[in-house]
Order: structure tokens, then sequence, then C-alpha cells
């Protein structure tokens, strides 16, 4: 098997060839580090760590001559550059951290890398995951590797917060990566790169060293080409973190191993909410999704969520409001940037000011303001009461429902060049999924076809706390009726 042909496997398949050794774990390791290579233009990586991982293939190596492989043996990854790294530069995409390297893991990453994963690199990402298109990065634009068909020159965001690890992975730069959702920032790359992405209930992976945006929304899942490699991903994710108090006590799963595509008698749930004002594209795709679940023995029916209007700014006081007590540690004090003041605040505000970007400083300032004497009350409690209806509303209808089918995105990737102005206008693009992170639950968006630019879309499916066997279940038949993995020969290189 070639070097290239390598980079085109699955994640399950390139663990079963290693298994089956046809191949080996330097083999598949240096693979992927010479596509890196040849792909920088899309900047999907901030820190590339090519001896790391070739150390770690050789161990795998090791544990597959040795018949003692662990579940993701000498599996090359991308792991977004908010997770922790012990020794590897960590920088959450800013110039505050840029030159920060942990003296611990993260529990994920350590999860990852205790089942013989090999680490890539640390992928871009918006800066503190503050923003829907990977343009707030302090360390550049991460390009999508898909082109729209009839303007094949233009670059296309990847989607944000986790726009590296979804260009990384659609462009064949690993085989799978790690990511994190504050208000779909999974899910939505997902759906711009033609990948599958699963947010899962909150506390069902540690948030321990991920670096912090706003701590009752953060949730980490996985970036793949496929739901069962999503299921592989997630279960090795997963785990019970004394050291995190928001992590749920459970099992260890076994998501993969109980994935089937029987979804008959499932009962779906179309909110009424989210088929408002769609393009006429986002809505045949929706009753595409529709036909394919009856068409697998699923019932459909209509529900509501009358509090999903209010999502959107709820969101943007609630997420705003923790980033600003979270972000009040960068002080240039105890570590990242320090820019030299007269006087205590003088250095507080230097180093604040130059190690912030924009979005950042904005989000800061609308958090600043919300949580200020005299606005508490009339904006923070109020949006952490409708936090709560919003939660009631998914409650009400997971009494009649098994799970919800919506679209990811209101459309495809837009191109760089004409990226929205208007803040307002960005924050749009999570409309269908701030809602699964206010109330906490699991969400998952699967690649259902290509737009008339030839892009990809997605679906998304969300469920009721700890369903993930049951969205990966029915992902995997939606999976199966799109047929999305003939048409990767719609991806392209940079212009």
């Amino acid at each position: 098997m070639t070097k290239t042909k390598l980079t085109e496997l699955t994640l399950i398949e390139a663990r079963d060839g290693l298994q089956n050794k046809d191949f080996s774990a330097v083999d598949l390791t240096q693979a992927f580090l010479d596509n890196m290579a040849q792909n920088q233009h899309l900047n999907a990586y901030i820190t590339q760590t090519p001896d790391l991982a070739l150390d770690q293939a050789k161990q795998s190596d090791n544990h597959l001559k040795q018949g003692t492989a662990r579940p993701l043996e000498g599996l090359p990854l991308g792991i977004k550059d908010l997770f922790c790294t012990k020794d590897v530069r960590t920088t959450a995409g800013s110039k505050i951290l840029e030159n920060f390297v942990p003296s611990y893991e993260s529990t994920v990453t350590q999860n990852l890398f205790d089942a013989g994963a090999v680490m890539l690199g640390k992928t871009n990402m918006d800066e503190f995951a503050m923003g829907s298109s990977n343009m707030t990065s302090y360390f550049g634009d991460c390009i999508n590797p898909w082109r729209e068909k009839n303007r094949p020159e233009k670059n296309l965001v990847p989607g944000g917060s986790s726009g590296g690890s979804a260009a990384a992975v659609a462009g064949k730069l690993c085989l799978a990566a790690t990511a994190s959702d504050t208000g779909g920032s999974i899910r939505q790359p997902a759906a711009y790169c033609g990948l599958v992405g699963i947010k899962p209930t909150y506390g069902l992976c540690s948030r321990r060293g991920m670096v912090a945006f706003a701590s009752s929304l953060d949730q980490a899942g996985p970036l793949t080409h496929t739901v069962r490699d999503a299921a592989l991903m997630l279960q090795t994710m997963a785990s019970y973190d004394p050291w995190d108090a928001t992590s749920l006590s459970q099992p260890r799963y076994d998501f993969l191993g109980q994935l089937n595509q029987n979804v008959k008698g499932l009962r779906i749930g179309i909110p009424k909410e989210y088929l408002e004002n769609l393009s006429a594209t986002t809505a045949a795709l929706v009753q595409q999704g529709i036909d394919w679940l009856k068409s697998c023995g699923a019932t459909v029916q209509e529900v509501s969520l009358p509090m999903t209007p209010h999502a959107l700014p709820t969101y943007y006081i609630i997420a705003p409001a923790e980033a600003s007590s979270n972000l009040a540690r960068y002080d240039g004090v105890r570590y990242g940037l320090r820019v030299e003041g007269k006087t205590l605040d003088e250095l507080y505000e230097n180093t604040r000011a130059a190690g912030f970007g924009a979005e950042v400083q904005r989000r800061l300032m609308i958090g600043t303001y919300v949580l200020s004497a005299g606005y508490y009350d009339a904006y923070y409690l109020k949006a952490q009461r409708i936090r709560s209806l919003i939660a009631e509303d998914f409650k009400r209808v997971f009494k009649d429902v098994d799970l919800l089918l919506t679209p990811t995105t209101p459309g495809s990737a837009f191109a760089m060049d004409e990226k929205p102005t208007d803040p307002i206008t960005m924050f749009l693009n999570d409309i269908f999924t701030v809602t699964v992170n206010l109330a906490n639950l699991p969400g998952i968006s699967i690649p259902a076809g290509l737009d008339e630019k030839g892009l990809p879309l997605g679906l998304q499916l969300i469920g009721p706390a700890m369903s993930e066997q049951n969205l990966l279940n029915a992902s995997l038949a939606l999976e199966e009726c799109a047929n999305f993995t003939s048409q990767v020969h719609n991806l392209g290189k940079a212009a």
C-alpha cells in the first residue's frame, strides 16, 4: 500500500490494517507527516510534532509486534490546541499563550495516548474557541480543503472554533482529531468540511486540561470521517475524572461494539422552529433526512420547542459572562504573555490589550458588562432563567420522541473574503447548535449531501442526556443512506 493510499484510510480501516500487519505505524505516521508538509497552506496546525509522532509510532510497532496492541495503537491524530499536552506548546490560538508549555496532560489526551494514539501536532482554532470561522486565531486563518465547483479559486472557512481539526481530518492530514464544542464548535465545522462531529452529553468527557472558555457549556468530542470512527474515538475519550467536578460517574462505554443501524420503531421529532426561514437547499436536505429515516423504519412527527428563538441571545450572554471570569487568570503575572507597566493595573491592561485579539476582547467586554452591578439581574440572571426553560422544552419533547432531526447549519461554508463584517451575522451560524449546549445534551452532525456549489451540508441529530448510543446508531443509518463517502472526490486543493 502506497503512502498516498494510507492517508485515504478511515480510523477503523487503519486500525485493522495495522493489526493485519499490512503496514507499520511508522509508515502510517510518515504518510501523514508527508501530507502535512505538502499542505502547509491550509494552516491546519499551529504546532507540528513530527519527532514525537515517530517516537510514539515506533513504540506502537513494538506493541503490535508483541501482541499487546491497545485500542488506538499507532493511529495518528490531530489534537485541538485547546487541550493541554505535557511538554508540548498549547496556545488556545492566542498570542497571550504563544509560548505556554504545560507541565501536565489533559485527561482526554491522556486517555488517547494510553490507548496507543500518535500525536501529529496541535490543530489551529479560533482564539480561546471564540468564533465560527477559524479566522480569529492569532496564528492565521485556517483554510477549508473543500472548493466551490464554480469558484475553485476561493478560500473557504472550515468553520469554528475547531476549524483546524476539521481541516486536518478533511484534508487527510490526520485520521481523526479532538475538538471542543461550546455552542456548536464541533458540529458546525463538521458540516462545513463533510465530517462526522459529535458533541457528547456535558460531563461525559473530562474538561481537566482543556483551556476554559465557558465552563458550563464546554465539552470535548471527536471529528472523524465516519460514524464508526466517531464511536471509537468517543469511547476512548470519555471517562470519569475525579479531578473534574462536572465529570459524570460512568462505566467505560463500548459505543463501537454496540453500534448498529437498526432504527426501526425509533421516534424522530422535527422541531418546527428549526424549519423556519430555511433556504430551499437546506429544507430539501431535512426532507431527505426524514425520508431516509422513514425508509429505515423510524417514525417521524413534528414537535415544538417554543423557547428556541431565545437561545442565541441567551447563549451570547452566558458564554461571554463565563469567559470574562475564566480569562481573568491571564494577567501577565503567573504565566503567558507579560507586558510591563508602571503599576500593577497597567501591567494587567498592557498584557491583556496586547495578548487578546479583537473577538476575545469583544466577548470579554460583553461578559463583564452583563455581570456588572445594575445589569446582573437584567441580563445574566434572566439568561439563566431562559436557559432553564430551554432545557425544560427538551425534557417535555423527549417524553414523546427519542431523537430530534434538524439542520446543522443554515448553509454551507462561505468564502473568507465574503465573511460577514457584522458580528451578529457571524453569531447566527450557531443558530441550530447552541440549544444543545445550553441544555447540556448530546448532538451529532452527519454529512448528508452537497449543495448547488458542490459543498457539504450536515444533518444534526439531538438526543436526551446520555443517549450517545442511540445517536450513533441513528447516525449510522443516515450515513448508510447518504453514502457520502462516495463523494469525497469533490475534495480539492486550495488555490
